[in-house]
């Protein structure tokens, strides 16, 4: 028996976050002076076989235009939903080949300059940081128990994370920021919209919120299936 495309795009768009986040884990940990709790995800581009970091921002982008797309088919986002999607997704797809600046004294010796490239990356980063927990609170208002609080605090931890993740940055400017927990902040939100993009597709998968979201939209007097 086939599977339906839907189901394929939503088991593809479950597996962006645990491919991304398990990805940039292994690959910060096996790199010589990186730390993953100082250090900016993005700076796994400048360290040696920088590709795999560059390839896991792309491959992460297409999961999560897959993500979108197959929640469009299914019915369970709305319009506004899903063009943000769309946009992180094209915003982690184009953060990957433009490759970060040198930042918080990562690579060793490399001088803290600003490229065009460089703010190309950043200013896409940015625009994935809002637009994911953005997602979340236009899609909070779904017809399932416990769906409204659990999108709204992903969105608000996400938010709360970023800041502090800029707040950390800004005050290591000038200097490599000693111990300053810049990276883990800066994980956080992939986190906890990690843990929102999968959970969104596996009650979708599971048919609750197809079946419910139906049952909402049915005409008043309609039949509605048991």
């Amino acid at each position: 028996m086939s599977i339906p495309r839907t189901h394929v795009l939503l088991a593809l768009g479950a597996a962006g976050p645990v491919i991304f986040i398990t990805a940039y884990l292994v690959n910060g940990a096996t790199q010589p002076g990186y730390s993953s709790w100082h250090d900016t995800i993005s700076a796994l581009s400048l360290a040696p076989h920088g590709w795999l970091q560059i390839a896991n921002f792309v491959l992460y982008g297409v999961l999560t235009l897959c993500f979108a797309e197959g929640l469009r088919r299914s019915g369970t986002v709305n319009t506004r939903g899903y063009a943000l999607l769309v946009t992180a997704g094209l915003g982690l797809i184009l953060i990957g080949p433009f490759r970060t600046d040198p930042i918080l004294g990562f690579p060793a010796g490399e001088p803290a300059v600003v490229t065009p490239g460089g703010t190309v990356h950043n200013l896409g980063a940015l625009v994935v940081f809002l637009a994911f927990p953005a997602a979340g609170f236009v899609t909070a208002r779904r017809p399932f128990r416990g769906w409204s609080a659990f999108s709204i605090a992903s969105g608000v931890l996400s938010l709360v994370a970023v800041a502090a993740f800029f707040a950390t940055v800004a005050a290591a400017q000038g200097h490599d920021g000693g111990g300053s927990p810049a990276g883990f902040f800066e994980r956080l939100p992939t986190l906890f919209i990690g843990l929102w993009q999968v959970a969104f597709a596996v009650r979708v998968l599971t048919g609750r919120v197809i079946h419910r979201a139906q049952r909402t939209a049915a005409p008043e007097g309609a039949p509605q299936v048991a």
